[in-house]
């Protein structure tokens, strides 16, 4: 049985002439007419940096996507993206331009699938794809229709399940929901968040994960942290609820903050995806570096359940940074693996 396999929370910095580089909600550089084969010709570089990096378990990079959130919801009725509201996010800690709610929300068409065909038709390593989870999606839209975050949530959940299940069919080996909310509403995390996530999830054979992160390497987000005090310990609050959940694998933040690695440990049962690269920093990591916190993670967590990743997407990075920590990445994993005799 494989162990420390590496794999990424999901996104890639986009090339310069697909996308304006370094920046989310970043507009596209091609015209409709040329978008499309853009965006493949991105997925497959992407597929192939993994891949030579030594990445076990690859995705798309997100390369057909202006937004982790934003880009399922292109696809979805009920969502006005022409009438865009600045609305506070993540409990006010930035604003956003964010589409609306108008009406009740339902796929008019497949989001993703066939970026997710394309994706294996191209790589033979396992293949992860990424979809925003209902808590972030709630988080990250102006409603004007249900006027309650549970039911909207519950609805992009019905939504979710059958682009999961599609994503599933074409051939995906795992299926992660991104819930960034998760660490900023914990109690609702508890009282509706998880269900949210087991609708959205339900009746998928594949192995799921939800990715709970401290956010993009953006200034926001590193301002917020600052307001964190010595110790980050919102996992505390949620991962005893997640170890009890139908999740599979929890994909969380663990290198260069200040998250007391030892709260992995209220994850038994479940695959830890342990961020062993800091997102937030240029600074490519060394392979030592990236070993140590593998090692220290595997004071808390089994080695056929540790799975070294990145803390959160590298989209707002510079392209040569992301690809040199891939490398470190899986560098460093396989350092472990030969001191475990593997």
């Amino acid at each position: 049985m494989p162990i420390l396999e590496t794999t990424i929370a999901g996104s890639l910095p986009k090339p310069a002439w697909l996308a304006k580089p370094l920046s989310l909600w970043a507009p596209w550089q091609l015209p409709d007419d040329r978008l499309d084969e853009g965006k493949r010709d991105a997925t497959l570089a992407a597929l192939k940096a993994q891949e030579a990096a030594g990445i076990d378990i690859v995705t798309d990079g997100e390369q057909s996507r202006q937004h982790f959130v934003h880009g399922f919801l292109v696809k979805v009725d009920g969502v006005d993206f022409e009438h865009k509201k600045r609305i506070g996010i993540r409990a006010d800690r930035y604003e956003a331009d964010c589409p609306t709610v108008i009406g009740p929300v339902r796929r008019r068409a497949s989001v993703h699938r066939e970026e997710a065909r394309f994706a294996r038709a191209h790589t033979t390593r396992k293949l992860k794809f990424t979809l925003p989870g209902p808590m972030t999606i709630v988080d990250t839209l102006a409603d004007e229709h249900y006027r309650d975050r549970v039911k909207l949530a519950f609805a992009f959940a019905e939504a979710l399940n059958e682009e999961a299940r599609e994503l599933e069919a074409a051939g995906v080996d795992v299926i992660q929901f991104d819930e960034p909310a998760f660490n900023v509403y914990m109690d609702h995390v508890r009282d509706w968040g998880i269900e949210a996530l087991h609708r959205a999830a339900q009746g998928l054979t594949c192995k799921t994960a939800v990715h709970i992160c401290y956010g993009y390497g953006i200034k926001a987000n590193a301002d917020w942290k600052l307001t964190l005090g010595s110790e980050w310990r919102q996992y505390e609050l949620t991962f005893p609820h997640l170890a009890r959940s139908r999740i599979d694998q929890i994909s969380l933040e663990c290198a260069r903050s200040r998250v007391p690695i030892s709260l992995i440990g209220l994850l038994e049962g479940k695959d830890v995806l342990a961020g062993a690269i800091d997102v937030a920093s240029e600074i490519v990591e060394t392979p030592e570096e990236v070993a140590a916190t593998i090692r220290e993670a595997l004071k808390h967590v089994k080695p056929e359940r540790l799975f070294p990743c990145t803390n959160c997407g590298m989209v707002p990075l510079p392209r040569e940074v992301a690809y040199g920590k891939l490398k470190a990445l899986a560098a460093g994993a396989a350092l472990v693996r030969r001191e475990l005799g593997r």
